[in-house]
């Protein structure tokens, strides 16, 4: 599914676990599948 949305996939699976780690609502979870993932941007 990455592939098929121009995702690379280790970089989306990487983040997507660290925000999950780090917390992130289960109410968004539908943001982080590979058609809506947006990469996280370090300040």
């Amino acid at each position: 599914t990455c592939k098929l949305n121009g995702v690379e996939p280790f970089a989306y699976l990487r983040d997507v676990l660290e925000r999950m780690v780090n917390g992130y609502p289960a109410s968004r979870l539908a943001d982080l599948l590979p058609w809506n993932w947006k990469p996280a941007v370090n300040a």
